[in-house]
């Protein structure tokens, strides 16, 4: 017997209508009709916007590794003869969490691996938000209206550093137990309130019996969540906003090209999270990081040689090590200026810059409307400078993190060398951008010598005369495209017809900044094409003046 499916004008398939069917379910309750733009969303498609999916990612396998570590740690302050399979510590005696911590790196199946994969993912996670932020700096993708959006992130990276500094301090090991005491004593060098601060923190003088359970829920509940709600936030508001690209034929200020979010970036993307879920794996099973039975448990009489803190700290160790022993002592009370503005003081001020930064460009640029072309550094020379100086300046403090290291293994003398280290810190970072300001200008000028003569194509030609001379071809149209379409801003001019002297103080210190700024740029031989396309909204309808 033979069933055939009646059809008709009137009859439609039966998968079809369901489809249907669920979808109007659907939608009548989330919003499942608009998931169609979202999916098409353009992605621009060069390899520095993985940058912050590497972050992203690198706190996807941070979370998953710690929700099987917190199963098998426990906090507890309380000391007990160490009994496991470490044979070297037996008998010693410790507290319950860095015995905890030898029970997974020893007792539990694959506990080391989950471990070292643990520790490598919040290392590359605080590096590729750090060289994230660096993108966005030097490609001016802050501007507006990307400035909370830079906020957001500062944010977080200020946040993946405490919740590092909390993940480093939990196995009560003797190494991460001379960070703490470095913590303790940052925290009782603040004035007035620095004792309390302490206390509370510790539970009572140090090392007290509070800290490592409070440590442990701020590691795994409280900053946790907020790093996901400002992830969260951050990509809302990349979706919302749009994003940057790389100037080039038919990309304007108005639009975005580049590959769909579904299946190409998402494809992408997915395998990007394989791979680096791999690197942790080997990295884990291959490369050792923060072996702590070799330090032993923390003693508050003693400390470990050769201490270091990971690196995303290193700069506050090296701004201890390198300032002065300056103290004040004001009725019965000694203010610790060498700890207290190096470790307090000098980090404030530079996240404080950090922050305020989208504002004061923008306070002394003509340009008032939105901005989704990124620079290129060169073009900004002041502002790649400024980015090289801090560079540098962090590289100094870093260096000066592990002078004793650096003294021990090169045979040099420790007072030596911290002095050397304190001179670079004053000269190297202002060397920084003078060198980095006339490389972006040199190169500036050589682009505008291309656009001009053209690319050398290595030929000589001689006339009838004799004379000799380099032969160049035209630049190709898609690149010449990209340098004529920059944007070229101008420094703030007084109103017409207005004495500066008769501008009130802060205009004049706004007009000087912006000159100090903009100097020097160098102004291409002709206008870009359709270079409205690319100018600001501002620029467009005339740009505001000071």
């Amino acid at each position: 017997m033979v069933f055939r499916r009646r059809t008709g004008p009137g009859r439609r398939p039966r998968l079809p209508r369901a489809a249907e069917k669920g979808f109007t379910w659907l939608d009548g309750r989330l919003p499942a009709s608009s998931a169609g733009k979202l999916l098409r969303k353009a992605f621009p498609d060069h390899w520095a916007f993985l940058l912050g999916e590497l972050a992203l990612y690198s706190l996807v396998v941070l979370v998953l590794t710690g929700v099987v570590l917190t199963l098998f740690f426990d906090p507890g302050m309380t000391e007990s003869a160490y009994h496991g399979s470490y044979a070297p510590l037996r008998g010693t005696r410790m507290t319950a969490a860095y015995a905890s911590t030898l029970t997974i790196s020893f007792d539990v199946r694959g506990g080391l691996l989950l471990r070292q994969i643990h520790h490598w993912a919040a290392l590359t996670f605080l590096a590729s938000i750090g060289v994230h932020m660096l993108r966005i700096f030097f490609t001016g993708a802050f501007r507006r209206p990307r400035e909370g959006n830079w906020m957001i992130g500062l944010t977080l990276f200020l946040l993946a550093l405490l919740e590092g500094f909390c993940g480093y301090s939990l196995p009560d090991d003797l190494l991460s137990g001379t960070g703490l005491r470095t913590a303790a004593t940052i925290m009782g060098s603040i004035p007035v309130v620095g004792t309390y601060l302490s206390f509370f923190a510790f539970g009572g003088e140090f090392p007290g019996q509070d800290i490592i359970p409070r440590l442990y829920v701020l590691h795994i509940l409280l900053v946790p969540g907020i790093l996901i709600a400002l992830v969260t936030l951050h990509l809302i508001l990349v979706v919302h906003l749009k994003h940057t690209q790389w100037r080039g034929p038919g990309r304007a200020n108005r639009n975005v090209i580049g590959q769909p979010m579904f299946p190409q970036w998402l494809t992408k993307s997915t395998g990007l999270l394989i791979i680096l879920t791999a690197v942790f794996a080997v990295l884990g099973a291959l490369g050792q990081v923060n072996p702590v039975w070799n330090y032993g448990p923390f003693q508050a009489d003693q400390v470990s040689t050769d201490a270091q803190p990971d690196w995303y700290v290193g700069f506050l160790e090296g701004a201890l090590r390198l300032m002065p022993p300056w103290e004040t002592n004001l009725w019965g009370h000694t203010v610790m200026w060498n700890v207290f503005l190096p470790a307090v003081v000098l980090p404030g001020v530079l996240f404080a810059v950090l922050y305020a930064y989208p504002f004061v460009e923008r306070w002394v640029t003509p340009d008032r409307g939105e901005m989704h072309l990124c620079d290129r550094p060169r073009e900004a020379h002041t502002r790649t400078g400024l980015g090289v100086a801090g560079i540098a300046f962090y590289a100094v403090l870093l260096l000066a993190g592990g002078n004793d290291v650096m003294a021990f293994v090169f045979d040099l003398s420790l007072n030596t060398l911290t002095w050397v280290l304190r001179a670079a810190l004053v000269l190297v970072p202002p060397l920084a951008f003078l060198l980095t300001k006339w490389l972006c200008l040199a190169l500036q000028h050589r682009d505008r010598e291309r656009l001009t003569e053209g690319d050398e194509t290595g030929w000589v030609r001689q006339s009838a005369y004799g004379d000799l001379s380099e032969g160049h071809q035209e630049l190709p149209a898609a690149e010449r495209h990209t340098l004529l379409s920059r944007r070229t801003p101008r420094p703030l001019e007084p109103p017409p017809g207005v004495p500066v002297a008769s501008l009130s103080r802060l205009r004049r210190l706004r007009l000087s900044a912006s000159r100090w700024y903009y100097r020097d740029q160098v102004e291409l031989p002709a206008a870009g094409p359709r270079k409205e396309e690319f100018a600001p909204a501002s620029e467009r309808a005339g740009a505001d003046g000071p």
